[in-house]
């Protein structure tokens, strides 16, 4: 078992989880608006969706890679393409980031995790971004390629809970952080981008 890159792993699952995407600032917007409770409860919705997308990759890739060893070596260049195209998808962007909701629609916490649930598991990308992101990540030569990607979908919502419930916590200094910096989207923006690039040649090159 290779320790240093499921630490390598944790670093980027980290890195990713901090960089703002659409489900970190969805957690933030109800956390601002609604308070900490309801946006825990979205926070627990989106990494439970995890686990559907973790079993669908895990099961098909897992068997795939077993069939032909090659598979991984594609896998690997799938991977560092896909998260090149999205780190310029990120880069063609816009720097702006909307903190707004409307109050009119709060929903109980029960209502915001199904739709935290709903809104990760009826994504495609959360799949494709697991089948891009884990091959690369596996750490042993005794464990069965199914348990290895169980264990880094497990670790990878640990890893979002952590940083997603802080985020809920923190919801409105980093708020406020947001709204008082205008160049902050500049910043959060490039993070991003230097995120995606740098497990590309993580990917390419171990």
């Amino acid at each position: 078992m290779d320790i240093g890159i499921l630490l390598s792993f944790i670093g980027a699952t980290s890195l990713l989880a901090i960089s703002p995407g659409p489900d970190n600032i969805f957690v933030l917007i109800q956390s601002v608006t609604n308070g900490v409770k309801y946006g825990l409860a979205t926070v627990f919705g989106l990494i439970s969706g995890c686990l559907v997308h973790t079993s669908l990759v895990a099961f098909g890739v897992s068997a795939l890679i077993k069939e032909n060893e090659h598979v991984f070596l594609g896998l690997k260049f799938f991977g560092a393409a896909y998260l090149i195209y999205l780190a310029y998808k990120i880069y063609r962007s816009p720097l702006e980031l909307s903190l707004t909701s409307d109050k009119k629609l709060k929903k109980n916490t029960i209502q915001l995790f199904k739709q935290g649930f709903i809104m990760n598991v009826l994504n495609p990308k959360v799949s494709i971004f697991f089948l891009a992101f884990f091959p690369a990540f596996l750490f042993s030569e005794s464990l069965s390629k199914l348990s290895q990607f169980f264990i880094l979908g497990f670790v990878f919502m640990i890893v979002s809970l952590i940083v997603f419930s802080l985020i809920a916590f923190l919801a409105g200094t980093i708020s406020n952080s947001i709204l008082r910096y205008t160049k902050v989207g500049h910043y959060l923006k490039w993070m991003q981008i230097v995120v995606f690039v740098g497990i590309v040649v993580f990917i390419l090159f171990t």
